[in-house]
């Protein structure tokens, strides 16, 4: 488990570390019996858990074995943390600087803290533990996971983003990532603060969102596409209706019109899946002013630019891709994924006419995570989409603490939406797109 045992006289550590497990399982198999279900449903939360903890106590008593205090708390927590928690992984939950939790089988677990991979020291018992707790964390929002259906996409109480795969096809036990969104997500002076971006970037973004712009936020694995999103949602007007779409819910809006929506994998006979698409194209019988995809991954992507282009206008959603360039490719890839058949003429089309700005973040080496372009989509020039960068980031090289380092810079290239802009009673300042670098970060 997480925290080392201090070894008793006569005892290798080894030897004492297996009996406390088994101290510890002893009074877990007791506190089951021992529980009457009847009266636990009339408690509930912190009375609940008080209860419990007196239980669990007076079971710590009964045992023969000697506890030393140290050993007792630890028992009592660790219980509990079975009982109503999800065993192990409550005491890296904890822990408010680790942002990604990575479990390669029962005794592998790793965590990123401040932008760095480590291995942690909790483990589980074995791979029959870990797979209880991972069928805990599924079925608490109507998931499941077995050897028909190995596979999951599920999400924590915080919002937190939780992958599994179970064997047979994880060969060395289940594997599970976890993408931290804690309670209180990282607000626009955080990412001010972290240098995500600069405030001119900002004053952009939040004048692009209230002019109702269609926008698409790419990156890659851990960019921070997620919680860019959920900073730019900020700048939608509290009257507007929104209605977002994801396949596990993770995105935190504020304001007070919201509608969720949230796919549904297949049951057990291979009936009843609803995806991504079925909820686009009911999406838009919903009146709504404004929809938001979690992350366009397939056919629904074509219903995306539909709706962008019939419309609903200020409509925001994430791709996975390295640059704005390689975004508009995958764009195409991701429509021909929907089954019909479009020139690719078309689907430029469709593109150039429904999103005018890409949004680029990018996870640098050390774990900063940059806004490194804010691009516009012009239209078209014969076949080829025309795009003209605003802002960049300019990688220059990795500091002494190994961090890559850079500045932001100014291109000098004012928008065409600029008039559009202004047209909404939104106003730049003209030294906004003056030809310069902006900040060192």
């Amino acid at each position: 488990m997480s925290r080392t045992m201090n070894p008793t006289a006569g005892r290798p550590e080894q030897s004492r570390q297996e009996q406390f497990e088994q101290i510890k399982g002893r009074i877990h198999s007791k506190l089951v019996d021992k529980l009457d279900l009847s009266k636990v449903g009339d408690l509930k939360g912190d009375t609940l858990k008080r209860e419990i903890r007196m239980v669990v106590e007076h079971l710590c008593d009964a045992e023969e074995t000697l506890l030393n205090r140290q050993e007792r708390e630890r028992i009592v927590d660790e219980v509990l943390d079975e009982t109503f928690g999800l065993g192990p992984l409550e005491i890296i939950l904890k822990d408010k600087k680790v942002s990604d939790i990575l479990i390669n089988g029962p005794k592998n677990i790793y965590v990123e803290k401040e932008g760095q991979l480590q291995k942690s020291e909790v483990e589980f018992r074995d791979n029959k533990h870990l797979l209880q707790i991972i069928d805990r964390i599924v079925s608490k929002v109507g998931r499941r996971v077995d050897e028909t259906c190995p596979m999951v996409d599920a999400r924590l109480e915080d919002g937190s983003r939780v992958n599994a795969i179970i064997p047979p096809l994880a060969l060395d036990g289940a594997a599970v990532s976890i993408r931290r969104f804690g309670s209180n997500p990282l607000k626009l002076e955080d990412l001010l603060n972290y240098q995500a971006f600069t405030p001119e970037m900002v004053m952009l973004l939040e004048g692009c969102i209230k002019a109702r712009m269609n926008m698409i936020i790419s990156g890659g694995t851990g960019s921070g596409k997620t919680t860019l999103l959920n900073t730019l949602s900020s700048f939608i007007p509290h009257d507007e209706r929104i209605v977002t779409i994801e396949d596990a819910a993770e995105l935190q809006l504020q304001q007070d019109h919201v509608v969720r929506l949230e796919t549904r994998p297949p049951n057990i006979e291979g009936n009843g899946a609803v995806t991504a698409t079925d909820l686009v194209k009911n999406a838009l019988r919903m009146r709504p002013e404004r929809i938001i995809i979690g992350e366009c991954r397939g056919g629904e992507t074509l219903d995306m630019l539909q709706a962008m282009n019939t419309g609903h206008d200020g409509s925001l959603t994430t791709i996975h891709s390295n640059n704005p360039r390689d975004a508009i490719a995958r764009l195409e890839t991701l429509v021909m994924m929907a089954g019909f058949e479009m020139p690719v003429k078309a689907i430029r089309s469709q593109i150039a006419g429904a999103v005018d700005v890409m949004i680029q973040a990018s996870r640098l080496q050390g774990g900063k995570r940059r806004v490194t372009y804010i691009t516009e989509i012009v239209g078209m020039e014969q076949d080829t989409i025309v795009m003209q960068d605003i802002y960049r980031f300019d990688q220059q090289g990795i500091g002494a603490d190994g961090k890559a380092k850079g500045r932001f810079i100014c291109t000098g290239v004012r928008p065409t939406f600029m008039e559009k802009l202004e047209g909404k009673g939104i106003r730049l300042p003209a030294s906004a797109f003056r030809e310069r670098v902006m900040m060192e970060a």
